[in-house]
């Protein structure tokens, strides 16, 4: 029985050291109680999210004075340094990173490996080129053990226009022999029904991977409702500025979790003169605030019948090359010959 409990705690031990450090460690630093649960209550729930916003944002918190927040922050940089590291280091670190499968070879090899955890994908396109598909079948794999291309953790799945289907989590569960049942009560779903709405539902998340180990989070689509919530050019500027906060705070999960953040876009038609020499005259809407939030942004265009084309349209690390994959009735998969 003692074998046993010191083994639990030698799990426990081993799993607080690769995530995030919860706040409660603030209070060996002399950060009362009080203080650390309001900033659990703003949405803050380890030390690493704190060191990434700025004081201002912290002492907008009601109860925390500016002198509670220079505290803080003092206390959170000598339990978490940030600061320069080699780039061999960084390079260790970077080739520890899980990629989650697609379920597409080809779509893997294009990705190098698959969908990376701790960085924003976008994928963007046209409506039926299977940009929801692929959200359904990421939610899945990403519950597959590493060796088998998946992140052994559970999936958060926000959904602004109403096209989750539980169905088809089933339909991918089946293909990989997992238990439909323990499929589903491992996706959090949660329909955001406005912006303000959809921000509030990142706050809900980061609670709860504080709490639970994910390996994915989902937004289908991070731009839908900003462009029925704001209109006209009159509002422009208020809703990138509402948008680059919510693509911020998608940032921070992905930094603070290591949890992969998938978001589909919308595309719009060009209406620039360079629009006319160009192939295909879609682009992907939210402006330079979501290209420069995204890291890896994939293109997305219909081939023959369930065939679809994805395009490495931006990405620092990826060369520019396309892949060819298919929309089956258990996910996404290779098209054939």
């Amino acid at each position: 029985m003692a074998a046993k409990q010191m083994v639990q705690a030698d799990v426990a031990q081993e799993e607080e050291c690769m995530g995030p450090l919860p706040l409660k460690k603030l209070e060996g630093a002399g950060i009362s109680a009080q203080d650390i649960k309001k900033l659990i209550e703003a949405g803050y729930h380890s030390i690493e999210s704190i060191q990434y916003v700025p004081k201002k944002t912290l002492a907008s918190i009601k109860g925390l004075s500016e002198p509670k927040v220079d505290k803080i922050v003092e206390a959170a940089s000598k339990l978490v340094p940030l600061g320069f590291t080699t780039a061999a280091e960084f390079h260790q670190k970077r080739s520890e990173i899980i990629q989650l499968t697609t379920g597409s070879k080809e779509f893997d090899k294009l990705l190098q490996g698959g969908v990376e955890t701790g960085s924003i994908t976008e994928i963007f396109g046209e409506f039926r080129t299977g940009k929801t598909q692929i959200c359904h079948s990421l939610a899945v794999t990403c519950q597959l053990p590493v060796d088998l291309g998946g992140g052994e953790g559970k999936c958060l799945y926000i959904d602004t226009e109403g096209t989750f289907r539980p169905e088809r989590l089933l339909a991918v569960a089946e293909r990989y022999g997992l238990s439909g049942t323990e499929v589903l009560e491992n996706v959090a779903y949660a329909r955001a029904y406005n912006t303000d709405h959809q921000n509030e539902l990142l706050v809900q998340a980061a609670a709860m991977m504080s709490e639970s180990r994910y390996a994915l989070l989902v937004v289908d689509s991070a731009t839908a409702l900003y462009r029925t919530d704001y209109s006209g050019r009159g509002e422009l500027s208020a809703r990138q500025m509402h948008l680059a906060r919510f693509l911020r705070a998608l940032l921070r999960l992905a930094d603070e979790f290591g949890v992969a953040v998938v978001i589909t876009n919308q595309v719009v038609a060009q209406v620039d003169g360079a629009s006319m020499f160009t192939a295909d005259p879609k682009k992907p809407i939210g402006g330079n605030i979501m290209a420069h939030a995204s890291t890896t942004r994939l293109y997305l265009r219909k081939g023959r019948g369930e065939t679809r084309i994805c395009k490495i349209y931006d990405s620092p690390c990826l060369p520019e090359s396309e892949a060819m994959f298919a929309i089956l009735p258990d996910g996404i998969g290779d098209a054939k010959e």
